[in-house]
């Protein structure tokens, strides 16, 4: 993964889509009848014919078929286009969902502004990662050793005492659809300190996840880590000790207030 992320890495894979001689009348119910959906890619098998949405049905006869009346000039992304190209189609051309088609023009997902939003937010890149691993090293004077495996999320010692509730139903749409980024996790001899993913640790924790997978920092020998001297200050010995804020205690909200 590179540190410009790319529609492939955040698209949503598994994608309702409806057929070309599917009724009015039955998409329009399962649009009524669906959670967030406001229109569906048209296919034929894997291939991708057009585009419906609630709109499109408004003034159709129930009995018509959805080709009748589907859009057919579609715009569409290939999972190798950057997110930030996605985000000006999607800017630009006013739409709020880009079907995903590979070199063949078969569906393989879909891209919503949401998950441009998403993309933006609490990013674990091995950019990122090596920076903090060369801060460490250059702290700390030592070396440090790299890997990526599955950590058991129980293992985990947080060092940071609160998360906002709001953050954390993002980080539970993104483990629904397996889009959740690493961890960043810090082995100090034995122990597991939480670097970066606490929202997405919890999110974890209350749908019932018990592993995921991280990037691992490892010491040759302890150091002494600033984040390890914040959890013993905030008494965080494990996951359960994290405070999830309301989210009318977003600090940005309560600044908004005092402007009124």
């Amino acid at each position: 993964m590179t540190d410009k992320p790319t529609v492939g890495e955040y698209m949503t894979k598994d994608v309702a889509t409806v057929s070309p001689m599917d009724s009015v009348r039955s998409v329009a119910r399962r649009i009524i009848e669906s959670e967030g959906h406001n229109g569906f890619p048209v296919c034929e098998g894997r291939k991708v014919e057009g585009f419906v949405t609630a709109r499109d049905l408004l003034l159709a006869d129930d009995d018509a078929p959805i080709f009748t009346v589907m859009t057919e000039d579609l715009i569409v992304a290939h999972p190798d286009m950057k997110v930030t190209d996605a985000a000006r189609v999607i800017l630009r051309s006013g739409i709020r969902k880009l079907p995903v088609v590979d070199d063949a023009g078969n569906l393989v997902g879909i891209i919503s502004n949401t998950d441009v939003v998403r993309s933006q937010i609490e990013r674990a890149t091995p950019g990122k990662v090596g920076k903090l691993v060369r801060t460490l090293e250059q702290i700390h004077e030592v070396e440090l050793d790299e890997e990526r495996r599955t950590v058991d999320i129980s293992s985990l010692v947080p060092t940071q005492g609160r998360v906002y509730a709001d953050e954390l139903d993002g980080r539970k749409y993104e483990l629904d659809r397996g889009l959740a980024e690493p961890l960043v996790v810090i082995d100090n001899d034995g122990t597991l300190y939480l670097a970066d993913g606490h929202h997405r640790v919890l999110a974890a924790d209350q749908l019932g996840i018990d592993e995921m997978d991280a990037y691992i920092i490892k010491t040759k020998q302890p150091i002494k880590l600033g984040m390890a001297k914040t959890a013993r200050k905030e008494n965080l010995t494990s996951i359960d000790d994290i405070e999830i804020l309301d989210y009318a205690k977003h600090p940005l909200i309560e600044r908004t207030k005092r402007l009124q």
